[in-house]
């Protein structure tokens, strides 16, 4: 008897010690009031989110009621990606994955996906109540079963019913997701903007401003694309993107248009040039720009 008590003790103890090296190896996710979830774990993925008025992703843009705001998100390594918007009185919506047009939610490495994006049948207009929104990005590398955070309506083209509310709800419901997986294959990014009122000033005296700064997404890169993640307006991304290098100082020489590329070569004043390509393949847009 003393020896089966001595080997339950041994063995409870053996098994106490596997629990707690599982648990450090498995840490619980990290519920953050400000970034709603966080892995504890670093992880090679990463995924990024922003809005149209803050590509940096870090900043609190502000939107009045009945503008219209775009939401962007990418990742460094293929992956499945949920978006889910958290108002200021702790409304949940899911933005991603979606039954619209380009609502699927699997992208690959380092491509941009918009919501909306160009041909999709909605738009998101921004209304009240007033505060600051998070909007919250999930990347894991293999899909999430959400059955219990959110459910879509049968053969209609929807968003998905939110079943859990609140910011710590939201968090909550996430942590039991994401728990079973391996720690090293997810991982999250918020974003933030504010809802706020059209502000009202007395009139000024009209001054000259300076020019606004571009600021270039290339910085010093020599050779700098990127993918957009839909069928955008060729001629629209390709002005834009000529615009910032118009602030760099180069002028436009020339031209040319085909079916679905765009490419205009440019020079500056010191003799340095740049040449600009803005090419549609497939669903795709790549935007290319070069210069020596």
């Amino acid at each position: 008897m003393k020896s089966l008590v001595n080997l339950s003790t041994m063995t409870l103890t053996a098994a106490l010690a596997a629990v707690t090296a599982l648990s450090a190896a498995h840490a619980a996710p990290t519920i953050s009031a400000q970034s709603i979830i966080v892995n504890p774990v670093q992880a090679s993925l990463d995924v990024k989110v922003w809005t149209d008025r803050d590509s940096s992703g870090t900043g609190t843009p502000a939107y009045a009621p009945g503008e219209k705001i775009r939401l962007y998100t990418s990742v460094t390594q293929d992956a499945y990606v949920y978006l889910f918007n958290v108002d200021p009185q702790g409304q949940v919506d899911l933005i991603l994955p979606n039954r619209y047009q380009g609502g699927a939610n699997f992208l690959k490495a380092n491509a941009v996906k918009v919501f909306p994006a160009a041909g999709d049948p909605f738009s998101f207009d921004i209304a009240a109540p007033y505060g600051v929104n998070k909007v919250l990005a999930v990347a894991s590398r293999t899909p999430l079963n959400l059955d219990q955070i959110a459910t879509f309506k049968s053969g209609q083209n929807s968003f998905a019913s939110v079943k859990v509310t609140g910011q710590q709800g939201l968090a909550q419901a996430l942590s039991i997701v994401v728990t079973p997986l391996p720690q090293n294959t997810w991982v999250t990014a918020t974003a933030f903007y504010n809802v706020a009122g059209r502000a009202v000033s007395m009139p000024r005296p009209v001054t000259p401003t300076p020019a606004p700064v571009v600021v270039n997404p290339w910085g010093t890169q020599r050779e700098w694309r990127i993918t957009i993640d839909n069928r955008s307006d060729l001629r629209a991304q390709h002005d834009a993107y000529a615009a910032k290098l118009r602030g760099e100082g180069y002028v436009l020489v020339g031209t040319s248009v085909k079916n679905n590329e765009i490419q205009s070569e440019f020079r500056r004043a010191d003799g340095s040039k740049a040449e600009l390509k803005v090419k549609r393949k497939g669903n795709r847009t790549e935007i290319t720009v070069e210069r020596r």
